[in-house]
C-alpha cells in the first residue's frame, strides 16, 4: 500500500503509525525547510496549490492521498483537487468534499446551515454599521472567515463595536454565551460517522482568553449537561455535511439557559485531538490513514474505545521526564508532549483523577 500525504507539519504524529502498518509513505511539502521531512520514504518539494501532489500521486501510483492540513486556506483546493482526482483517476482522497468546505470556511453561511438542520446555534445578525446593532451587549464580533481567534472581538459596550468597525466594513454579531466551552471531533467516511467524546475547554470570558491559554480536560463533566446530547447533535450535524474525513465542532452549553448551542464547525484537523486520544484512544490522525487502507468502521472504532481521565496543560517549553517512543503516542505513554517550542502543551492521561493529578504534579 503506497499513500501520499499532502503536508510535513503533522506528519510526525502518524509516522509510527504509517511505519506500523508497513505503508509506503510518499510526502508533498511546499517549503524546502518545513518540519519532518526526514520521515517519510520519500518527499517531493512541489509548488504551493494542489497541482503538484497530484501530479506526484500519478507519477507515483499511489493507492490513496491523505491531505494532513491544519489551516483553513488550501481545504477549497484540496477539496477541489479529490472531487477531480476521484472522478478521473479512481484515487481516493480522504478529505472533505467543496460543498463541505464551502459551507464550514464561511460562519455566515454555518449558521444558516445550522437552523436548516434544526440545530440550536446563539442569536445573531450581520451588522454593516453599529447602528444596526439590535442585539443586547455584550456581543461576540466576528469576519466570516477565519480561524484561531483571529478577527474575533467581545464588544462590551458601544464603544467596542464602534472601535472593531474602524478595522471592519461588516460583521457577524452574535449574543454572547455565557457558558462552558465544548470541542468534539467527529470522523466519517463512506456514509459512516462516529462521534468521539466531548472534551471541556474552559468557561468563556468576556476578556476572550485564547484558547492555547486555557487548561483542558476529558472528559468533558459539565454540570447539568449531557455529553450524549453533544454526541447526537455533532453527529447530526456531520451526517448533513456528508462528507469524509475529520469534523472538529465547537460548542457552548449555558448552563443558566440550560442549553447547548453550536458555534462552529471545521472539516480539518484540530487542536483538540491529542486530548480526545488520550481520554478514548482513538487517534483522529491515525483514522485518516484507516479510511484510506479501507480499515476504518464504526466496529473497529468501538473496538479500539477506551476510558481514561485526562487534561491538555499549556507550558511554554517543557523540560521534564522523556516520553518513549513513539513519542506522540500514548501506546507506551501516559503523556505526550506537542506544540511549537516556546508554546508547548502537555496532554496526560490517567485511570481516575487522582491519578491524573498525581501525573501532572510529577510532570510539572
Amino acid at each position: 500500500m503506497k499513500i501520499l500525504f499532502i503536508g510535513s507539519r503533522l506528519y510526525d504524529d502518524i509516522d509510527w503509525y504509517v511505519r506500523k502498518k508497513g505503508i509506503e509513505s510518499v510526502l508533498t511539502e511546499s517549503n524546502e525547510n518545513a518540519i519532518n521531512l526526514d520521515l517519510p520514504d520519500q518527499v517531493f518539494i512541489v509548488p504551493r496549490g494542489m497541482d503538484g501532489p497530484k501530479q506526484v500521486a500519478l507519477m507515483q501510483k499511489v493507492d490513496a492521498i491523505v491531505p494532513l492540513i491544519g489551516i483553513d486556506p488550501p481545504l477549497i483546493d484540496v477539496a477541489q483537487m479529490k472531487e477531480e482526482v476521484e472522478a478521473e483517476y479512481g484515487i481516493p482522497v480522504v478529505a472533505a468534499n467543496v460543498n463541505a468546505v464551502e459551507l464550514t470556511s464561511n460562519k455566515i453561511k454555518t449558521k444558516e446551515f445550522y437552523q436548516e438542520i434544526g440545530v440550536v446555534t446563539p442569536d445573531y445578525q450581520i451588522l454593516n454599521s453599529p447602528e444596526e446593532l439590535t442585539l443586547d451587549l455584550p456581543v461576540v464580533l466576528k469576519q466570516g472567515e477565519g480561524q484561531g481567534g483571529k478577527d474575533i472581538k467581545v464588544a462590551k459596550t458601544i464603544e467596542d463595536v464602534n472601535e472593531y468597525f474602524d478595522t471592519f466594513d461588516q460583521a457577524l454579531c452574535e449574543r454572547f454565551i455565557e457558558g462552558s466551552e465544548i470541542s468534539i471531533e467527529v470522523l466519517g467516511f463512506n456514509g459512516e460517522y462516529v462521534a468521539l467524546p466531548p472534551i471541556y475547554k474552559g468557561e468563556t470570558t468576556l476578556e476572550g482568553t485564547h484558547p492555547l491559554n486555557k487548561v483542558k480536560t476529558g472528559p468533558c463533566m459539565v454540570e447539568g449537561l449531557d455529553n450524549n446530547l453533544v454526541q447526537h447533535t455533532a453527529y447530526k450535524v456531520a451526517k448533513n455535511l456528508g462528507s469524509d474525513g475529520i469534523f472538529e465542532m465547537d460548542f457552548m452549553y449555558s448552563k443558566k439557559d440550560n442549553q447547548l448551542y453550536a458555534i462552529e464547525v471545521n472539516t480539518r484537523p484540530n487542536g483538540t485531538r491529542y486530548l480526545t486520544t488520550a481520554t478514548c484512544g482513538v487517534n483522529s490522525l491515525c483514522e485518516l490513514v484507516n479510511m484510506a487502507i479501507g480499515e476504518f468502521s464504526l466496529s473497529n472504532i468501538s473496538d479500539k474505545l477506551e476510558y481514561f481521565y485526562s487534561t491538555e496543560i499549556p507550558i511554554g517549553n517543557y523540560e521534564g521526564p522523556s516520553p518513549k517512543e513513539p513519542v506522540k503516542s500514548f501506546e507506551d505513554n501516559d503523556f505526550v508532549v506537542h506544540g511549537p517550542e516556546g508554546y508547548q502543551r502537555v496532554t496526560a492521561r490517567a485511570n481516575s483523577k487522582d491519578e491524573l493529578e498525581k501525573l501532572v504534579e510529577k510532570l510539572m
